[in-house]
């Protein structure tokens, strides 16, 4: 896999590899070709499908205008402000996070504090691991899946009442030790609050992250 790093925006096969990776850890459909990107047909309560562009593509100016509803995403590997100017001014634009890269970062060993519990289950090849607060209340979880030469990280939440305390790295350590191909590169979309933990482990920014939807009432 060619694992280039673009200026503004992903190698499209690494950007596609991310998504079939998250879609199976989210149990949603396999992402298809669309508008020069990918969509995900979620078809949740809170989203009915999501457009996915590892660079800006005139396919995406097209679904800004063509989209008349709200509960459909576009999400672009690029700035706040590039996606902003590619969408008519009714889009709400947010800069969501950071697509990153972990070749050179190490899974490291799990190590709890006292009073902490882990588990882990895996189903194929997707993995889970929570942590429990000696109350039996979740402190933290996280997801990963292998697929198409990847390794993708997937929702490590961290509750508030538990944060810096290296349950966040415990999460990544255990899942970290369940990839099974060497060459499966690790990826992940950071929010801005977990960039700065990636950082620390050793984790490379490769794009920003960025997400419109129109507001709810539109259309």
């Amino acid at each position: 896999m060619n694992r280039r790093i673009a200026t503004d925006g992903v190698e499209r096969e690494l950007f596609h590899a991310w998504i079939a990776a998250r879609s199976l850890a989210r149990k949603v459909p396999a992402p298809v070709a669309d508008h020069g990107g990918w969509r995900v047909d979620t078809a949740s309560d809170a989203e009915i499908c999501r457009y996915l562009f590892a660079a800006p593509e005139p396919g995406l100016e097209a679904l800004g205008t063509m989209i008349d509803r709200p509960r459909i995403f576009l999400k672009l590997c690029a700035g706040r402000d590039t996606l902003a100017a590619l969408l008519p001014d009714r889009w709400d634009v947010t800069a969501t996070g950071f697509f990153m890269t972990g070749a050179g970062a190490g899974v490291g060993a799990a190590s709890l504090r006292a009073g902490y519990s882990a588990g882990l289950s895996s189903d194929g090849p997707v993995s889970h691991v929570r942590i429990l607060a000696a109350d039996g209340s979740l402190a933290a979880s996280g997801y990963a899946a292998e697929a198409a030469g990847v390794f993708a990280y997937d929702r490590i939440v961290t509750d508030a009442a538990h944060r810096r305390r290296g349950l966040g790295r415990a999460v990544m350590a255990m899942l970290g030790a369940e990839r099974r191909s060497a060459d499966a590169l690790p990826v992940l979309v950071a929010s801005p609050d977990g960039h700065a933990l990636y950082t620390a482990l050793g984790w490379e920014t490769v794009s920003s992250y960025s997400t419109a939807a129109l507001p709810v009432g539109e259309g």
